[in-house]
């Protein structure tokens, strides 16, 4: 099976149809971008030449991107020129010269030209533990996105270097909740609740931030009592909030928080969404009375893409398919699918399915073709019928990372990440109580998402249960 790059070449040249290159089985794929054919190295100098940072082509393109958006200069013309080929012989020359002075993470959703080289792959809360057990290494090379390679420099050695193969590869739901909007949201909270804890000790609001957020953000969580989550283990993180708080501050995306609350018993009702640009996020005090969880208005621009319709026919054209989608993805899109789950998740639900099972799974489409082409026993397929990676782990190129190792290999260290220590302090304890919050089991989860689906339309407010939390 073609890569995910190889595929959009190929439509690109308008060759898809002649070649058989498939999406959904039987049905001929296009891209939601021609740009997406490019070298990422072009809108490097496009940003530059504009003088305004972006995301680049793909499922954030439309995005408006922060003026800080740090950018990257541009890449040494002779990793432009290169052949894939020419490219892999000095990567792994690299690599071995190197040897264990260097660890290379990827994440799930890097095109395949890349996750090739690294050295262990996983979503943002493997890889999290990754970094801080690779203690021998030197330099960690982050085939990520920047807020990931932040966490990694957070909690890596003082002794090591953190370097992501291309500074351009934010993440713009990351870049939707800024310290200064969140501060402001902080204080109104604080003047309508207070801060003084309620009979059972539980202060009024603990701060919860998704993994894809700044150092700062993880940072003001660990000063305010608060945690950091990942999309395998937000039900955990919840309930340890729960333990400790009235209601929840949850942040950047709405999607993530809704979905993860709602499967716990929390109504709609209940979930305030907060606009950071209106008073008290555009919501009365009566409804702020009430919320359980206070959503931000952020959101994942690859999984907003996710629909019921593609639900609908994925179910149509395969009677008994397995839908699986990622958290991310809107409510009524989670709701209507079989099961919900991390990358992780999806992955360890694909290995254990019986031979000849069909899944239709709505996550990003480097790791769902990843699967298809891993797992042919299955007939594997994204919903969405048109490849639209995520725009900032497709800038990350082998181009690029032969370029950082060539570099360690003179002595230089290039495109290092480093996070100040006044911000890292209070980040860890954000994340190490992340890293205590350990994630439910695939059949677990899935029997908890039964539960739910039966008790759907059921009406009255449940306490969050607090089992198993883990302690600060």
């Amino acid at each position: 099976m073609p890569s995910v790059n190889n595929t959009i070449q190929l439509i690109t040249r308008a060759e898809a149809e002649r070649q058989g290159t498939r999406g959904r089985p039987g049905r001929a794929q296009e891209s939601c971008d021609d740009d997406l054919a490019k070298g990422p190295w072009e809108f490097d100098l496009a940003e530059a030449l504009a003088g305004t940072p972006g995301y680049g082509p793909g499922a954030s393109n439309a995005d408006t991107a922060p003026v800080e958006t740090p950018r990257q200069g541009q890449l040494p013309q002779e990793y432009k020129d290169a052949s894939d080929d020419e490219l892999t012989v000095r990567i792994m020359a690299a690599k071995a010269e190197l040897g264990d002075r260097v660890v290379i993470l990827g994440h799930f959703y890097q095109r395949d030209e890349v996750v090739k080289f690294a050295d262990f792959l996983g979503d943002s809360f493997q890889l999290a533990n990754a970094a801080k057990a690779r203690d021998a290494a030197e330099a960690i090379v982050f085939c990520g996105v920047h807020f990931m390679a932040e966490t990694a420099d957070m909690l890596s050695g003082a002794h090591q270097s953190v370097i992501l193969p291309n500074l351009a590869a934010g993440c713009s739901m990351a870049d939707m909740a800024d310290l200064p909007s969140v501060e402001a949201c902080w204080a109104q909270l604080e003047e309508l609740y207070g801060t003084e804890p309620d009979a059972a000790g539980r202060v009024p609001v603990i701060p919860v931030t998704y993994m894809n957020s700044s150092a700062a953000l993880k940072a003001f969580c660990g000063e305010h009592g608060g945690i950091v989550c990942t999309s395998s283990n937000a039900a955990t993180v919840l309930e340890w909030a729960y333990e400790r708080g009235q209601r929840v501050l949850f942040f950047p995306d709405q999607h993530l928080g809704r979905n993860t609350a709602k499967a716990m018993g929390i109504p709609l009702e209940h979930m305030p969404l907060w606009n950071p640009r209106l008073p008290l996020g555009g919501n009365t005090p009566a409804v702020m009375d009430n919320a359980k969880v206070v959503l931000w208005q952020g959101f994942c621009s690859v999984h907003k893409r996710f629909t019921t319709a593609q639900i609908d026919q994925a179910r149509a054209d395969f009677p008994g398919v397995r839908v699986i989608v990622h958290p991310e993805c809107p409510m009524e899109v989670v709701d209507a699918a079989d099961e919900s789950g991390s990358t992780d998740y999806i992955l360890k639900a694909v290995q254990a399915a019986p031979d000849g099972t069909t899944f239709a799974i709505g996550t990003e489409i480097n790791m769902v073709n990843r699967l298809a082409a891993q797992y042919p026993q299955h007939t594997i397929f994204c919903l969405d019928p048109v490849i639209c990676p995520c725009s900032t782990m497709y800038r990350i190129h082998p181009g690029y990372l032969a370029w950082v190792l060539e570099g360690l290999v003179r002595g230089e260290v290039l495109n290092q990440i480093t996070v100040p220590e006044a911000t890292a302090v209070h980040a860890r304890v954000a994340l190490e109580r992340m890293l205590a919050a350990r994630p439910r089991s695939v059949q677990e989860s899935a029997e908890r998402q039964a539960a739910a689906r039966d008790q759907r339309g059921t009406a009255g407010v449940r306490e969050p249960a607090a089992a198993g939390a883990p302690g600060a």
